[in-house]
C-alpha cells in the first residue's frame, strides 16, 4: 500500500470514530430532561452561548499552537477533550457544571483545525483531492451511522436518552482496543468513540514540517541523515545540501513564522475574489452554526411533541442529503458555473435557506419543522462547497489553513454578535426561541437580496462598459 493511502486510511478511521455521536441528536433533550437541574431557558441563554464564546476565544490560539506542535499533539488533545466532555456530562447536574463543559467543548471544536491541517501536511499535493474526498466521506459515514444508531436505540426503547452517554463508557479499555484491532461494530456513544479515537490518534504518523513554525527550510536538516539501510550519503552530497539549507539564514523561528503568516494573509486578502467569497463563507457559516446549535431547542418547544422523537433519523437524513448536495456542488462547479453565475446561485439559494428556516420555526407541525431543517442543511452543504471551491481556486496552496481558519474566526464573531443580540438577556429583546429563528431566517433572506443586488449592479456595469467600448 502506498504511503499516502496508509495515511488516508488512518485519517478516515479517526474521522469516522470522531463523528460517532449517538447522543448528539438528543443533546438538548438530555439537558432539559430530569437528569439536570436547568430549565429550557437556561439551556438556551446560559449554556449553549458559553460554547460559542469559548470557541471564538480559543480558535486563533489553537491554530498557532497546532502549527507550532505539528498537528499530532493537538489531535491527541482533541480526543482527550472529547473523553472529558462526555464523561463529565454523566455526573454533573448543575448549570455551572454544564457551562464548564461548554468551555471545554469550545476547545474541542477549535482543535478540529489540527485534523484538517494534518491531512495536507502529511501527503503530497497531487493527492490532496483524493485524501480530501476519502476523509470527508468517512466523516459523513460516521455521522450517518450515529444518526441511525441513535434513532434505533430510542425508537426501540432500548434505553433512555441519558443512557446514550453510558452505553460504552463503562466498557473496559481492552474492549475499545479490541474494537480497533478487529474493527468490531459495537454500539458506541460519543464518549466511547472518543476513547477509541484517542487510542487511534497515537497511530497517526509524526509530521516533520508545518506551514509556519516548521517550514520546509528547517525540515531539510532532517533529510541529511542516514537512510533506513544505515548508508550515509556521500560527503559531497551532504555538504551541498547543508550549503543549500544555509543560503537563507533563519534568525528566529517565531519571527520568520509571523512574517510568513502576514505575507500569506496580505497576499490573500488583497485579492478581491478572496474577500468576496470569504465574506460569503463567514456569513453563511455563522448562520449555520446558530441554526444547528439551537434547532433542538425549537423542537423541544413544540406543544405537539411526538411520543418518539425522530431527531436521530433527521440527523441521518440531513447527513445523507448534505453529502449528495456537496457532490452535486462539486459537479456543477467543475467548469459549469462561472464566478458571476456562482454568485447569482448563492444569492438565490440563500433566500431559499431563509425560507427553509421559516418553515422549521413557523409551522405548528414538528414533522414539517424536521423537513425544513433537513432542506436547509442540504442547501447549506451546496453553498459552502461552492464557496470553498471558489476560495481554493484563488489561493496559494500553503495559505489554505490560514484563510479558512480566519474566515471561521470571522464567522464566529458574527455568531457571537447574533448570540449576544438575539439570545442573550443582556440585549433585553426577550425573544422566544421561535422569534429567534425568525430573525435567523430573515438574516439569510436579507443576505441573499444584498448579493443579488450586487450581482445585478455588476451586470449593469459590465453592460455599460461593453456598450461604451463599442461606441
Amino acid at each position: 500500500m502506498e504511503s499516502w493511502l496508509k495515511v488516508s486510511c488512518l485519517l478516515c478511521l479517526f474521522g469516522f470514530l470522531r463523528e460517532i455521536r449517538p447522543s448528539e441528536p438528543y443533546h438538548a433533550e438530555i439537558l432539559m430532561g430530569e437528569w439536570y437541574h436547568v430549565t429550557q431557558d437556561e439551556v438556551n441563554r446560559s449554556v449553549y452561548p458559553v460554547g460559542t464564546y469559548s470557541y471564538l476565544a480559543l480558535l486563533i490560539f489553537v491554530f498557532l499552537i497546532t502549527d507550532l506542535l505539528r498537528y499530532k499533539p493537538v489531535i491527541i488533545a482533541n480526543a482527550l477533550a472529547g473523553i472529558f466532555i462526555w464523561g463529565t456530562l454523566i455526573w454533573t447536574t448543575t448549570l455551572a457544571g454544564l457551562q464548564a463543559v461548554e468551555v471545554l467543548y469550545g476547545f474541542y471544536q477549535a482543535a478540529e483545525v489540527a485534523y484538517y491541517s494534518y491531512i495536507y501536511a502529511q501527503v503530497d499535493k497531487q493527492y490532496y483531492p483524493r485524501v480530501t474526498s476519502h476523509t470527508r466521506a468517512a466523516m459523513f459515514v460516521g455521522k450517518l451511522v450515529a444518526g441511525i444508531l441513535s434513532q434505533l436505540i430510542i425508537g426501540l426503547d432500548w434505553m433512555n436518552y441519558k443512557e446514550l452517554f453510558y452505553i460504552t463508557v463503562s466498557c473496559r479499555l481492552l474492549i475499545e482496543y479490541y474494537a480497533i484491532i478487529v474493527h468490531s461494530l459495537i454500539p458506541f456513544d460519543r464518549s466511547a468513540a472518543q476513547v477509541v479515537a484517542l487510542l487511534w490518534a497515537f497511530f497517526l504518523p509524526k509530521v516533520d514540517k508545518s506551514v509556519y513554525f516548521h517550514n520546509r527550510s528547517e525540515a531539510i536538516k532532517d533529510e541529511i541523515k542516514p537512510d533506513s539501510g544505515g548508508l550515509e550519503k556521500a560527503p559531497e552530497q551532504a555538504n551541498a545540501e547543508v550549503r543549500e539549507a544555509n543560503v537563507i539564514p533563519i534568525p528566529n523561528k517565531g519571527v520568520q513564522a509571523l512574517q510568513l503568516l502576514w505575507s500569506h494573509f496580505h497576499n490573500s486578502y488583497t485579492n478581491s475574489l478572496v474577500v468576496q467569497w470569504s465574506l460569503w463563507y463567514a456569513i453563511s457559516l455563522a448562520g449555520f452554526l446558530q441554526v444547528s446549535t439551537y434547532m433542538q431547542v425549537v423542537w423541544k418547544s413544540f406543544e405537539n411533541e411526538p411520543t418518539i422523537l425522530w431527531n436521530g433519523a433527521v440527523d441521518a437524513a440531513l447527513t445523507l442529503l448534505s453529502a449528495v448536495f456537496a457532490l452535486l456542488a462539486g459537479y456543477f462547479h467543475a467548469g459549469r458555473l462561472s464566478t458571476s453565475t456562482s454568485m447569482l446561485s448563492m444569492a438565490l439559494l440563500s433566500i431559499l435557506e431563509g425560507g427553509c428556516v421559516l418553515l422549521a420555526c413557523w409551522t405548528s407541525n414538528i414533522y414539517l419543522s424536521y423537513l425544513g431543517y433537513v432542506l436547509y442543511g442540504a442547501l447549506f452543504a451546496f453553498t459552502i462547497t461552492v464557496a470553498s471551491s471558489e476560495l481554493a481556486s484563488s489561493l496559494l496552496e500553503d495559505s489554505f489553513a490560514l484563510v479558512f481558519g480566519f474566515n471561521t474566526f470571522v464567522g464566529l464573531i458574527l455568531q457571537v454578535i447574533m448570540t449576544f443580540v438575539v439570545v442573550s438577556e443582556n440585549a433585553n429583546l426577550n425573544l422566544d426561541v421561535f422569534q429567534q429563528f425568525t430573525v435567523y431566517a430573515f438574516y439569510f433572506i436579507v443576505i441573499g437580496v444584498i448579493y443579488f443586488v450586487i450581482f445585478f449592479l455588476k451586470y449593469l456595469w459590465s453592460c455599460f462598459g461593453r456598450s461604451k467600448t463599442i461606441n
